[in-house]
């Protein structure tokens, strides 16, 4: 399984995935790109794109679980282990 952490040890929140797509907008945009790294930065867009879509997706995932969790009467912060992994 490979680390989730940024070096500063903190978890990589949602809030970062904007950054890092409004920085990749930002990139995209730089007029004095050449053809080759307006290429590469769409590549690396793509790329971005389709990670981004993973985590948009798990993260509905654990919304939708927390929501069955809550609709059975279970208090969903009891069961967080069950939808995230924890630090040891």
């Amino acid at each position: 399984m490979t680390n989730n952490k940024k070096t500063n040890g903190t978890k990589n929140k949602l809030s970062d995935l904007n950054d890092h797509l409004f920085a990749q907008i930002e990139r995209l945009a730089d007029e004095d790109l050449t053809p080759d790294k307006i290429d590469h930065e769409v590549r690396r867009g793509a790329a971005i794109v389709s990670v981004a879509d993973k985590i948009l997706e798990m993260a509905s995932l654990q919304i939708k679980a927390t929501q069955v969790i809550a609709e059975h009467g279970i208090d969903p912060i009891s069961r967080m282990g069950l939808i995230e992994q924890k630090d040891p």
